[in-house]
């Protein structure tokens, strides 16, 4: 058996085990840093706070509107009430309620307006409570599909971490730094295999001899080009 052959058993599932961990930290950050639900929450929270501007902001109009009201009624009842018979007191009365009439129509304006903005609140809220329960619903269920997943590459994580240290047992000590090194070094694949003649990595081609060489069980043979250990099939 080659020097190369247990190392590339190694790497195949070295590299299994990257996926599966790659795959995991994905679902990690997804359930963790959903930025979709994060927005819509937000965007209701927004809108709450408008809506009760709005809301505080009719209830002040209509209360203003409603004691304006009652001061014109007020007025009206001691111009006709019979009480007030100085023609001029008549007058400035008369005077006073028209000044307070007027002004009833500005602050009656100020509701309605604030009706309007509470009432179109209201509905910009409902739409984005709906959008929320729909986004709620919907990641519900892709966040359960990938905590179904989560468990399967747990476990499947745990197979590999068997297979790997099976796979550990025939290899040589020095072997095995020289492979990790490599590793680190070309991005988790230290081993190349020989396609028709080349290396598989990089391209490069490789003379008989070379490819020979790959097949001792004594010594490694790197490529010449990308220095990756060559492994001939």
């Amino acid at each position: 058996m080659s020097a190369s052959l247990g190392l590339y058993r190694l790497q195949q599932i070295d590299r299994q085990i990257d996926r599966s961990r790659a795959q995991l930290d994905n679902i990690r950050e997804t359930l963790e840093n959903d930025i979709e639900l994060h927005d819509a929450l937000h965007r209701v929270e927004t809108l709450q706070a408008e809506h009760f501007h709005f809301h505080h902001e009719l209830k002040n109009a209509t209360a203003e509107a409603e004691a304006q009201k009652i001061k014109i009624e007020q007025a009206e009842s001691s111009l006709y009430g019979g009480k007030v018979q100085n023609p001029k007191e008549l007058q400035d009365l008369q005077k006073d309620i028209a000044s307070l009439k007027k002004h009833l129509v500005t602050l009656e304006e100020r509701e309605l307006e604030s009706m309007i903005k509470a009432e179109n609140s209201e509905s910009v809220l409902q739409n984005a409570k709906l959008e929320l329960e729909k986004t709620q619903a919907r990641l519900g269920n892709e966040h359960k599909n990938l905590l179904t997943d989560q468990s399967k590459l747990t476990i499947e994580l745990e197979r590999l971490a068997e297979e790997r240290e099976a796979a550990l047992g025939p290899i040589d000590a020095n072997l095995l730094q020289i492979y990790e090194n490599l590793r680190q070094q070309k991005r988790g694949v230290a081993i190349a295999e020989i396609v028709d003649g080349a290396c598989a990595s990089c391209g490069t081609n490789l003379n008989a001899s070379l490819q020979q060489n790959t097949r001792s069980p004594k010594q490694l043979t790197n490529c010449p080009s990308c220095g990756r250990i060559l492994f001939a099939n």
